[in-house]
């Protein structure tokens, strides 16, 4: 029996169809949106991108195609300039392990798509660093951690609005919503490092007693003294505690 697919991601990259190709057949550029920094990453890529993707490149189409019947590919978009990158996925109809609530590939994929998008569109040719916060407590209902850190009101923002937070040291965060959807959002920083934040969320369903949040950090053109303050900073945020009762 043929599943039914879904349409996860459908994004408009800013490069044309062999620089977008070279984004995903090449080591070093797959580490500019990928993931984030870890000990394995450069095993996860050659795992994902290399041992276990089927590449279609006929003239016709370029896409990479894996066992679960994920598949990644690019479209021209009418200006060559350009290139259309979808990733489609199976239906969950019969599919056991899915929670009904969650797809963790779904996501993964999501945030991908999206770290590669602000790659080509904000920092074309430059390396990635990320700082990581991984499985933080959500919080419970009146003392959320994004109500905490003051981003509490991200998701009454509409696409391509203003966001903006206040952080423990009293320095302020602003930037623009560039996507959002039931389980994360994205947000372009600005300032002195153009940024992109991820922020992905597990709700209480699958990580109880409050869900979690994941949150990833992709900065480009720092120095070592300027990354280790990002560090700091941004790990002082993200530890905001819990208001005393």
């Amino acid at each position: 029996m043929t599943l039914d697919r879904r349409r996860i991601v459908a994004l408009d990259l800013n490069a044309d169809a062999d620089t977008a190709w070279a984004h995903l057949r090449d080591r070093a550029l797959i580490r500019r949106w990928f993931a984030w920094e870890a000990p394995d990453l450069d095993e996860r890529i050659d795992r994902v991108f290399f041992a276990a993707a089927r590449v279609v490149n006929d003239g016709r189409r370029r896409e990479l195609h894996w066992s679960d019947g994920t598949v990644l590919g690019l479209a021209p978009t009418g200006d060559p300039a350009r290139t259309l990158l979808v990733v489609d996925r199976p239906s969950h109809e019969g599919l056991s392990f899915y929670d009904g609530v969650r797809d963790s590939l779904d996501e993964s994929w999501t945030a991908d798509a999206h770290q590669l998008r602000f790659a080509l569109a904000v920092h074309p040719g430059e390396d990635r660093h990320t700082w990581t916060a991984r499985r933080l407590d959500a919080g419970p209902p009146r003392e959320r951690l994004l109500d905490r850190i003051g981003l509490h009101g991200v998701h009454g923002v509409p696409v391509g609005g203003h966001v903006a937070a206040r952080r423990p040291d009293g320095t302020m965060v602003g930037g623009t919503l560039l996507y959002r959807t039931a389980l994360q959002f994205g947000v372009h920083l600005h300032g002195f490092a153009e940024s992109l934040l991820v922020v992905m969320e597990h709700p209480a369903a699958v990580r109880p007693p409050h869900g979690e949040i994941d949150v990833v950090l992709s900065t480009y053109g720092l120095d070592d003294r300027l990354r280790a303050e990002v560090v700091r900073r941004w790990g002082d945020w993200w530890r905001a505690p819990v208001p005393a009762s």
